[in-house]
């Protein structure tokens, strides 16, 4: 199972669209995806004591990072650097087997030029300091806003064909992993 962490909690974020997207992309390659959503954290952890002691409702959001194959990383670009939500999020997982050996992929979404360059690369320094395996195809979308039309159908036919290749890639590089005996059980 390959969870696909939208990586913001803000309404209505493109992030989670993204990451619609990307699970379309697994689905039609018959990976059983899912998507965790930021959104739906308990209001708990942002309690100073959830350092200490993770309160209950965060345990089913523990156990799926645990339990997954492989996470994908969606991230938008907020003040030059990932969103104060995603490093709460990271920051209540278990340490160190939350990422420990855990295949991870990132996308970027931004309004800017960049489309998230800067905090796709501070999660990978995140992400290796937890000793994860970064799959190296990243993909950034520049001009999020001008991605969906005012249905909010996705319009760049080569982006999602860029995201449609990076699952696939994704998909092989946690497969071998596997069959490598590379990620922990």
């Amino acid at each position: 199972m390959i969870e696909i962490l939208s990586g913001t909690n803000r309404p209505n974020c493109n992030a989670l669209r993204i990451a619609q997207l990307l699970l379309s992309a697994y689905q039609k390659l018959g990976v059983k995806a899912n998507i965790l959503n930021l959104q739906e954290l308990p209001a708990e952890i942002f309690e100073p004591a959830s350092y200490a002691s993770k309160p209950a409702t965060f345990l089913p959001f523990q156990q799926r990072v645990l339990h997954a194959s492989g996470l994908h990383v969606v991230t938008p670009e907020y003040n030059g650097g990932f969103p104060g939500v995603l490093k709460i999020f990271i920051d209540m997982l278990a340490f160190p087997e939350s990422f420990e050996g855990k295949p991870v992929a990132f996308t970027g979404e931004a309004a800017g030029l960049w489309g998230a360059l800067r905090p796709v690369e501070q999660l990978q320094m995140i992400f290796g300091y937890r000793n994860a395996f970064v799959f190296p195809e990243r993909v950034f979308i520049a001009g999020v806003h001008h991605k969906f039309d005012d249905a909010g159908h996705f319009n760049d036919p080569e982006l999602l064909q860029r995201l449609q290749r990076q699952a696939a890639g994704f998909t092989r590089f946690v497969n071998r992993l596997a069959d490598s005996g590379g990620i922990p059980s």
